[in-house]
């Protein structure tokens, strides 16, 4: 069993009697503006990701998805309501939340296993041995077992996706936050990514929020859907995805995919929040 395995199974509901849950209630943020004006980015926003879940938040451009995950990962402070973790307050960044960016957080001077042993070197989590062999372990998992001393301009964008959350789940968080991690990709490598991010997720079960904006990637990944407004963002429907695991691509052409997806549609028409074609 791998470190992350063994680290996903004691937060399995079935295994630990109290699981950590993240719970957000009545979150807001705004924005001070130069003219004096504020823009409200999250207004009485509230949602519970389960443990041993894969969470999926899709919304709108602009309506404060980037907002809610820096706040989840205590990058920034609310400005009203409670994020909580297993029943305690959330004050601040931690290994317990680790967020994937949208963009690249490889630094380029470092190779790419010291790219992933960073974090818990720069906690003292960890002697580095012990760091270069659970990164060395992760790479192999990722596939990228042969690139660990090469730079990240070396890897493709695939690759360094792939880099960046194996960088993350060595802290082994309690949480993964994944903000728009495919954007930006071309269509074949995002497919091959979601579909790689699902077989990777179904061998850890590790407790994750995936925030997108789009559909048929929400409804691949999601056990739970959670629908943003526009701007300013709050959940306005939540769906229980009871799509069969393992999913592969094959998955989004049974009847059920395409009943659901039929069902989400319906809501982001109702809502008016979304262009859906």
């Amino acid at each position: 069993m791998s470190d992350i395995e063994a680290h996903a199974m004691s937060d399995n509901p079935a295994s630990n009697a109290q699981p950590d849950r993240l719970q957000v209630a009545g979150l807001s943020k705004r924005f001070a503006q130069p003219d004096g004006h504020a823009t409200v980015a999250l207004a009485d926003c509230s949602f519970t990701v389960e443990p041993g879940k894969l969470t999926v938040l899709m919304g709108p451009s602009g309506c404060g998805k980037s907002t809610l995950a820096y706040l989840l990962a205590g990058y920034l402070e609310p400005d009203a309501g409670t994020i909580k973790l297993g029943g305690a307050a959330v004050r601040g960044a931690g290994p317990d939340r680790m967020l994937v960016f949208q963009e690249t957080a490889l630094w380029p001077w470092m190779t790419v296993v010291e790219n992933v042993m960073f974090g818990p070197l720069a906690r003292g989590a960890m002697s580095r041995d012990e760091a270069r062999r659970q990164a060395g372990n992760l790479l192999t998992r990722f596939g990228l077992a042969d690139f660990g001393e090469r730079y990240p301009q070396h890897l493709s964008g695939g690759m360094k996706r792939r880099a960046e959350i194996a960088q993350a789940l060595i802290n082994q968080p309690k949480v993964l936050i994944l903000d728009e991690p495919f954007r930006g990709l071309d269509v074949m490598t995002r497919e091959l990514m979601q579909e790689y991010y699902m077989q990777l997720f179904e061998g850890t079960r590790s407790t994750t929020l995936f925030i997108t904006s789009e559909l048929e990637e929400a409804i691949f990944l999601a056990d739970q859907l959670l629908f943003m407004s526009a701007a300013p963002g709050r959940i306005i429907e939540s769906m229980q995805i009871d799509l069969p695991h393992p999913r592969t691509f094959e998955t989004m052409e049974t009847a059920r995919y395409l009943e659901i997806k039929r069902r989400a549609t319906a809501i982001l028409n109702e809502s008016g929040a979304f262009e859906v074609t």
